[in-house]
């Protein structure tokens, strides 16, 4: 679909953070929906025009857009506003956390999940359906018989946490989570091969997550995870002593 609009943006001014000006026009155009899902956009030719830009500016504020998942820019084809998915949302979250937190700050992490995922628990319990039971069964299953390496390991726990954000039936909160989450098979794949009843400790805890969620107990399934939590933080400082690494000392 092609968007057949003359001067759909105008010229940005002065050259002082130019290609910032453009990316958020064109982020603005797209958020408001004057331009949207699979739209094209007009040349970068006409783009530079209509901003009274450089090519070059053009080109910096497109890999910004692009970089965050809205737009794409396609070889002999075009420009195309891209379709929005959580993905778009969450991974640039990700990537700055990733770039900003680092192993440094491993138990700010592991704070954060203990402030916010009890609360998860509980909601979870409250509304979850046959499906989302089944789901986490698997999940644990998947725990108790994986064969793989840490890494990998640490994303099968990491899937039984976004499971029961599902659960909450509440579409905001997998998004508010994901993002943290993906820090955590950095962390836990080092926490699974320093501590050698770590994956054991998790299969317990889930499964005692799991129950109360079934049994659709809000406070059992609150206090559960909050204990589950705990142990997850007792670890990682384990982890980070047996490493070496400390917060000061990567400052």
């Amino acid at each position: 679909m092609t968007t057949k609009r003359q001067n759909l943006f105008t010229e940005v001014g002065n050259r002082d953070s130019l290609s910032k000006k453009i990316s958020h026009e064109i982020e603005l155009a797209i958020n408001s929906k004057v331009l949207k899902e699979g739209d094209k956009l007009p040349t970068e030719f006409e783009l530079c025009k209509q901003f009274g830009v450089s090519r070059t500016s053009l080109r910096e504020a497109l890999r910004t857009l692009s970089a965050k998942g809205l737009i794409s820019v396609e070889k002999g084809r075009g420009i195309y506003v891209k379709k929005i998915s959580s993905d778009t949302v969450t991974d640039p979250m990700q990537n700055y956390l990733k770039f900003k937190i680092g192993m440094p700050y491993v138990l700010e992490v592991i704070e954060a999940r203990r402030i916010i995922e009890p609360e998860i628990a509980r909601s979870a319990a409250l509304n979850r359906t046959d499906e989302d039971i089944e789901k986490m069964k698997s999940d644990i299953k998947k725990l108790k018989i994986y064969e793989g390496g840490p890494e990998g390991l640490a994303h099968v726990d990491m899937e039984f946490h976004l499971n029961i954000a599902h659960a909450t039936q509440n579409r905001l909160i997998p998004l508010m989570v994901k993002p943290v989450f993906r820090l955590m098979p950095m962390i836990k794949s080092k926490i699974i091969s320093d501590i050698p009843n770590a994956i054991e400790s998790a299969i317990v805890w889930h499964n005692k997550i799991l129950d109360a969620i079934i049994e659709k107990d809000p406070h059992k399934a609150y206090e559960e995870m909050k204990h589950h939590l705990v142990i997850a933080h007792e670890h990682a400082e384990e982890m980070l002593r047996i490493e070496g690494l400390t917060k000061k000392e990567e400052e």
